[in-house]
């Protein structure tokens, strides 16, 4: 038998101290207060915060937690549950497969910024600290313990041997480099996320759609949020909250499970969205879940010139404009010029070929141009575009778009004798105008993923990786670079435009201003490069996840006013310095992003 032995420590170069928190709290001290504090915290939504009504979410209750109170109470239960969870407690571990002491953080701070920021809230609403109840002050101090004691808990990297620049012996350099060696190695493998043990088909399958459960709990209860202050706290739990399951490993575990049944997710996902207007009551959140829709679909089509090609295209939503705008002269509206009433098919096909010879026709001269200039010509498009339908008005051109004032009065669609413009009674459930119109856009949204997932697999689908990760090596090889990319172009052009056609018939009326590069809210083109870009390119889910935050978030956050851009700037600078591969990355850019992840045995195909 081999005994292992180790280099004994010099004076000089003594043992290094074991991994240690912010604060000088021990360890197992930290992680009991972390624990306790977030079971106190539970405890403590059940007392009333205030005494008055005043403050929206009646918090003046016992017994009963409401408004800003629920959403603490979910951050202490998880703050509590990862805390056991580092414990070791039997029938917790699934819960952090990867690090609960990282997550435990997170957790806390996600708990102590939300019942922060209500008390605060109520304090400045309400006039002066005299307006808190008990249970509000005792959130406030259990809170602050939890963080403290989370903050105590050990960094995840130990700091490195120390080397003494006056030693240059050969026995300290190969101890020195043996110890950091099996130390890195150590803290790789302690850190990162085991792969997901496989279980019998019928429970993955369940998971997957607890999984797709609690994603539409989740983003109903944050369009559904009645008031700025709750809408606010929300995103404040639900963003630390992801964090601190992702720092887990429940969302790489949860991955990896729905990577194995990647056609059951995606139809249970679709499900999932088709269930969302039967928990409304009526047309006020499915009016932004059709818009939503509208806003994703065109994203995901951007991700096929982006995220695949890897063509910066900074003028992608004229093509929105040139599908609305077609579709709107064909359908009957009495602004256009052309006495026509197509059948909604004949208008969508006029609007996507419209917006596909739009694409060929002005991918043809420019995309020889790589880069930058490939981006500052596509922005003149989307201008150009723009100008155009504005200039197209009798006075200044042909009388075909009439100007500023677009095409209005845009009839409803009306497919198979079932009119989307009137309310429907579906086994109970009342189906209002915006709901119909979701279930339209929710259609059209599957046609766009089965072409974004079958071009993704297909030969062309890789012919545009390659031209993306390194367009002289795949010329090299023989593929034709300008056709590939002609080919994104186009195809992306016609899916907006295919999206085009139903918000043309959603907001009845098409005009100029619906199509610019930036503005304070989507649809445009900044907006749409940056859901491609947040929610993690290459992707399928992540364009859609990234698209509805960012038209959920600007129009939730109003009541901010000019501050209202600067604080959404804030929050994407963060987000790109955290996770810069996106909310759902592509494993290959995540390899690129983060160097130390482990690369997976298999990367997968493109839209994983």
């Amino acid at each position: 038998m081999t005994t292992q032995t180790t280099a004994p420590q010099s004076a000089s170069h003594p043992a290094p101290a074991a991994p240690a928190g912010l604060i000088g709290i021990p360890a197992p001290i930290g992680r009991a207060l972390a624990t306790v504090g977030g079971a106190l915290t539970v405890v403590s939504t059940f007392l009333a915060w205030t005494w008055t009504s005043a403050f929206p979410g009646d918090l003046t209750v016992y017994g009963y937690p409401g408004g800003l109170q629920v959403l603490v109470l979910v951050g202490g239960a998880l703050t509590t549950l990862l805390g056991l969870a580092s414990y070791g407690v039997k029938g917790l571990g699934w819960l952090a497969p990867a690090d609960a002491d990282a997550a435990v953080k997170l957790a806390a701070l996600a708990t102590f910024a939300t019942t922060w920021y209500t008390l605060i809230a109520i304090t400045s609403k309400l006039g002066g600290v005299v307006n808190l109840e008990p249970g509000g002050y005792i959130a406030g101090v259990t809170t602050l313990v939890a963080l403290l004691g989370s903050l105590a808990l050990p960094f995840e990297r130990p700091e490195p041997e120390p080397i003494d620049p006056d030693d240059t012996g050969w026995e300290h350099f190969k101890h020195g480099l043996s110890h950091n060696w099996q130390t890195t190695k150590a803290v790789f493998a302690a850190r990162a996320p085991r792969p997901a043990r496989a279980l019998p088909g019928y429970v993955e399958i369940l998971l997957i759609v607890a999984v797709l459960a609690a994603a539409l709990l989740v983003f109903t209860y944050g369009i559904g949020t009645e008031y700025d202050e709750l809408f606010v706290g929300f995103l404040i739990t639900a963003g630390f909250g992801f964090a601190a399951l992702n720092k887990s490993g429940l969302i790489a575990h949860a991955s990896q499970i729905t990577a194995r049944h990647q056609n059951i997710t995606v139809c249970g996902a679709f499900v999932a969205a088709a269930l969302f207007p039967f928990t409304q009551t009526d047309d006020q959140y499915a009016t932004l879940g059709v818009y939503i829709l509208i806003f994703a679909t065109v994203a995901l089509g951007l991700n096929i010139v982006v995220g695949l090609a890897g063509l910066l295209d900074l003028g992608y939503v004229a093509f929105l404009g040139v599908g609305a705008y077609a579709a709107s002269l064909v359908s009957g509206s009495p602004s256009s010029p052309f006495d026509v009433h197509f059948p909604f098919w004949a208008a969508v096909l006029v609007g996507a070929a419209a917006s596909l010879v739009f694409g060929v026709l002005i991918g043809a001269p420019t995309l020889r141009l790589r880069g930058d200039y490939l981006a500052i010509v596509t922005l003149g498009f989307g201008e150009i575009f723009r100008i155009t339908v504005n200039n197209l008005d009798g006075t200044s051109g042909p009388d075909v778009t009439n100007g500023s004032n677009g095409i209005a009065s845009i009839p409803d669609l009306n497919i198979l004798g079932w009119d989307l413009g009137v309310q429907h009674d579906i086994a109970g459930f009342t189906i209002g105008r915006f709901a119909n119109y979701f279930f339209l856009m929710l259609v059209i949204t599957a046609v766009v993923v089965l072409v974004f997932r079958r071009s993704g697999d297909s030969r062309i689908g890789r012919a545009w990786v390659a031209i993306r990760e390194d367009e002289t090596a795949a010329l090299a090889m023989g593929i034709n670079g300008f056709r590939v990319k002609l080919i994104a172009f186009a195809v992306g052009a016609s899916l907006a435009g295919l999206a085009g056609t139903v918000q043309a018939h959603v907001t009845y009326t098409v005009t100029p201003e619906q199509y610019l590069f930036a503005g304070t809210t989507p649809p445009n083109s900044a907006f749409l490069l940056a859901a491609v870009v947040l929610g993690g390119m290459g992707t399928i889910g992540g364009p859609l996840i990234g698209a509805a935050l960012l038209f959920l978030i600007p129009n939730k956050l109003q009541f901010l006013g000019d501050y209202q851009l600067l604080a959404f700037g804030l929050a994407l600078i963060l987000l790109m310095r955290f996770r810069p591969e996106g909310l759902i990355p592509n494993r290959r850019r995540q390899l690129e992003f983060h160097e130390d992840a482990e690369a997976p045995t298999v990367l997968g195909k493109t839209g994983a």
